[in-house]
């Protein structure tokens, strides 16, 4: 790395602990959920949230907006949600002046830096499609026409693991888009109780801006020109792939366990995760405890456990775990 990019990663780790700070002023805990975020964003990549009701996912993202300065909107997914509700449509005028009449774009809640997904699941099939359209391309087309998203684009979407009657499950296809499957716990005794201390205060606690929308795309391209050795790269695919049941040599738990295993885009996730995982912590290159620090929320939601997996209590949370001990270096693995 160039030494502009070695003062941008020092700039980055001490921002990086500001804005934890600062959040940490409204989120009470949840500090591995705001890393996640935070590494998600930073890896120019979407994130998916799942929780219960009231744990502060809305919260969170609209404070993180609020930290970094970024153009926020929130979408409500409910079953009568149409695409043009998102992405917008062509509106019908008519000039005053001349009588003609002529069509206006109107721009939808998708045309912002970043996009809470509240309840995703929520939505038929069409609607999830529009937004995913919109994850992967950076635009959405309306009629003969395709309109640009602002950059920066995040969506951050949210999930509720226990109530699924009248849901529309994501497919494996589309939640393979997300970066991250972040798994939002309930807080300790102790962070219950601040809480509850500070949403009963009279006192309202605001969080400052502590970067812009230009700086972030700039640190964005700073991360992806860290520097990642042959071996982390083995590492990265030796668990991608080690993850497929139908491989030869994956481990007999595999077979048993997993009906579908992760993708391609597992491997890359996990190599441009471990990169902000590094830099944020103000290391100039990426190791194979990084990619293994971030294995959980990369590879949840690609892996698929078998019925009787299920059955028997076991996620795809553990047959990760179980991966990481066989594959991982043991001097390097930190999970």
């Amino acid at each position: 790395m160039s030494s502009d990019d070695r003062d941008m990663v020092s700039r980055l780790h001490e921002s990086y602990s500001r804005i934890k700070s600062e959040l940490s002023r409204v989120i009470v805990g949840q500090e591995e959920v705001v890393e996640q975020v935070l590494m998600a964003m930073f890896c120019r990549g979407h994130a998916l949230l799942v929780g219960v009701p009231g744990l502060a996912k809305t919260l969170l993202v609209s404070s993180i907006a609020q930290t970094l300065e970024l153009a926020y909107r929130r979408v409500q997914f409910t079953p009568d949600l149409m695409p043009a509700d998102i992405t917008g449509a062509d509106i019908l005028e008519m000039d005053p002046e001349t009588g003609q009449r002529k069509f206006r774009f109107v721009p939808g809640p998708l045309f912002a830096n970043l996009v809470l997904a509240d309840e995703i699941n929520r939505t038929p099939p069409k609607t999830q499609a529009a937004l995913l359209e919109a994850m992967q391309e950076g635009h959405v087309t309306i009629g003969e026409n395709t309109f640009e998203l602002p950059h920066p684009f995040f969506v951050l979407a949210t999930q509720n693991p226990i109530e699924q009657e009248g849901t529309y499950p994501l497919p494996e296809a589309q939640l393979d888009r997300f970066l991250f499957s972040i798994a939002v716990d309930y807080p300790s005794e102790e962070e219950e109780k601040e809480i509850i201390r500070r949403v009963t205060s009279p006192q309202e606690s605001q969080v400052s801006m502590m970067m812009n929308a230009e700086e972030m795309i700039e640190l964005q391209a700073v991360v992806k020109r860290v520097p990642v050795s042959d071996h982390v790269i083995d590492f990265a695919a030796q668990i991608a792939r080690s993850t497929r049941p139908g491989g030869n040599d994956v481990p007999s738990y595999i077979k048993e366990m997993v009906d579908w295993g992760a993708g391609p885009r597992a491997g890359i996730s996990l190599i441009v995760a471990a990169k902000a995982h590094a830099v944020l912590r103000g290391r100039m290159h990426a190791t194979t405890s990084d990619v293994a620090a971030i294995a959980l929320p990369v590879l949840r939601h690609r892996v698929l456990t078998t019925f009787n997996a299920e059955a028997a209590g076991v996620k795809s949370d553990d047959v990760i775990r179980m991966l990481l001990k066989d594959l991982a270096p043991k001097e390097d693995l930190q999970i």
